[in-house]
């Protein structure tokens, strides 16, 4: 198994999730054409890492590159974005491409994404050795977004949780989730998670989207997402942890009442987008009790944090919204 990154918790440092204190770990100039890098998503590959990575160039064209790395923090991202093979269609029209995620099933690495087909919808390739990438059919109708699929099959179908939005900076949203039997045909769409009131849980009482791909633990699928809260200063997007049924993942067990990590540091609060926290994928060592997190901040840069996964779910569990 590679080795994950890894930062023990800071002296004095209470909170069950932490960042780590050399942030961001991708800066927003990392390639020559970049503006920003930013909300990206990272697996296992090989004896180290690859990830696709959004990277919205100086004429703000969003678009997604691959890159790799030998530890998940010093990566090499290539200068050019990913050119798309046709895959299970010959229609693989994009106008734009941004917040992409990355799962392995079975034989291939998945690729979803933000596609503009229209509007925002979701954009689905795979992959076997992040060099070709093949598109296949959009998930969904316009508009729609934050499509993360499960790492393995459910009851013998593909399974992907996605936000159903608008075409604009969408104030409104949940969580919800969809099975495909071929990963070309999508359908028994199921609400999963709603925003909270505002008096329950107002950092999430505006608009929730899937964050990072769930991963299996002894209390069912845990996994991170963000919340979001319109201020007098414009949304704020903060980050939580739900755990969802392994059988059944339309079922909420337990979802955080509080925030894990909110905007608090510079490179979070000042940036292109400011007071953003947009988790997008995990690296886990469920022997170790490791989890490493990638989120895009201030929609400029990206940054990681850590936590002991049953300190998350007994955080979860103690206080489940």
């Amino acid at each position: 198994m590679n080795k994950i990154p890894w930062q023990d918790r800071p002296s004095g440092v209470t909170d069950v999730v932490w960042r780590y204190t050399e942030n961001p770990i991708i800066d927003r100039d990392a390639i020559p054409p970049s503006n920003s890098i930013f909300n990206s998503a990272v697996v296992p590959f090989g004896d180290g890492f690859a990830g696709v990575f959004r990277c919205d160039n100086k004429a703000v064209q969003m678009n997604i590159y691959a890159g790799f790395s030998k530890d998940g923090i010093n990566w090499e991202i290539n200068h050019e974005p990913i050119v798309m093979k046709a895959g299970n269609t010959k229609m693989i029209a994009s106008d734009y491409k941004y917040d992409p995620r990355v799962t392995f099933i079975e034989d291939r690495y998945w690729v979803t994404w933000c596609n503009g087909y229209y509007g925002p919808t979701i954009g689905i390739a795979y992959t076997y050795d992040f060099k070709e990438f093949f598109q296949c059919e959009n998930a969904f109708l316009p508009f729609n977004r934050n499509g993360v699929l499960f790492p393995k099959k459910i009851n013998g179908k593909y399974a992907m949780l996605s936000r159903p939005s608008d075409n604009g900076h969408t104030p409104f949203g949940d969580i919800f989730m969809s099975y495909s039997p071929d990963m070309k045909y999508w359908g028994e769409h199921r609400n999963v998670m709603q925003v909270a009131s505002f008096q329950d849980s107002a950092w999430q009482c505006t608009k929730i989207g899937a964050g990072s791909v769930p991963f299996l633990t002894e209390e069912g699928w845990l996994f991170f997402y963000h919340g979001v809260i319109n201020t007098c200063n414009g949304f704020r997007y903060a980050m939580g942890a739900a755990i969802l049924d392994e059988d059944h993942p339309e079922n909420v067990k337990y979802r955080t009442k509080p925030y894990l990590l909110s905007p608090a540091v510079h490179y979070e609060q000042v940036g292109d987008v400011p007071n953003v926290i947009f988790p997008c994928a995990t690296l886990q060592d469920i022997e170790q009790d490791k989890v490493t997190i990638y989120y895009g901040a201030a929609d400029t840069v990206v940054a990681i944090a850590f936590g002991r996964i049953s300190e998350i779910i007994k955080f979860t569990k103690d206080n489940t919204l």
